[in-house]
């Protein structure tokens, strides 16, 4: 576990938090950028998968199953600058020029500790691109947040409930294999305003439908939640993990 000794500025920590084993707390200056960008038009898969490798490029190329010509990248990297400097150059290639962006789907977020984490580079880093990058879990649906006001006007501690509810429900689909979550925060990230991006992973889709369903049940979802969606759901064909 890798922790942050430095000291933050005075009066002023953005640092990760979290809390070790015996209770004392950590801190880590390190975070994970995700951003899923979606088009149409994709009539030949090859083309993209080649631009991709020989960019040496670490993420996933999604088959949307709602557009039998859809696509969808994601790509993911502690510095932001990676999108611009390495993502941005493949987009200009003769194969993903020939496609049609969507915007509507573009999704950016980063990783965040909710503060009682005992491993923090695991939650923030290494995690997230494990589950996006890993083979036996092919589906995937991705879909931004958007919390209703009030909800930040509330105690720190009923916030905090309310997201370990959401969180009992989905450590339980993770242990029984069904279903593994992704959470971003996209703070100022999107046009859309929205809070989080949520990533449901698995080895099957109706899983993960599943999960969606039950999450509405809970007092944050039906109560405090403004807007949900839109939703990419695919299937990865292609993906790289950063030590491949």
């Amino acid at each position: 576990m890798a922790l942050d000794v430095t000291l933050p500025k005075p009066g002023l920590d953005i640092r990760e938090k979290g809390r070790s084993a015996t209770g004392k707390p950590i801190a880590l200056d390190r975070r994970l950028f995700m951003q899923l960008l979606a088009f149409g038009d994709a009539r030949d898969l090859a083309p993209l998968v080649q631009a991709l490798e020989t960019a040496g490029i670490a993420g996933v190329l999604y088959v949307d199953m709602n557009d039998p010509y859809g696509v969808a990248l994601l790509t993911f990297d502690e510095r932001p600058d990676h999108f611009i400097e390495t993502v941005r150059p493949v987009l200009h290639t003769e194969a993903f020029r020939a496609l049609t962006p969507k915007p509507e789907y573009t999704m950016t977020g980063r990783t965040y500790a909710i503060g009682y984490e005992p491993d923090l580079e695991e939650v923030l880093i290494e995690r997230p691109r494990r589950y996006v990058t890993n083979p036996e879990w092919p589906w995937a649906i991705w879909y931004p947040v958007r919390q209703a006001g009030r909800f930040e006007t509330l105690p720190a501690e009923e916030q905090r409930k309310m997201l370990m509810e959401h969180g009992g429900i989905g450590h339980a689909f993770g242990r029984a294999d069904y279903a593994h979550d992704i959470r971003l925060a996209c703070h100022g990230l999107g046009k859309a305003d929205n809070d989080f991006i949520v990533g449901l992973v698995g080895k099957e889709l109706h899983p993960l439908s599943t999960l969606i369903q039950r999450m509405r049940k809970t007092r944050q979802t039906s109560e405090f939640l403004e807007s949900l969606g839109p939703f990419f759901i695919g299937k990865a064909v292609w993906h790289a993990h950063p030590s491949q």
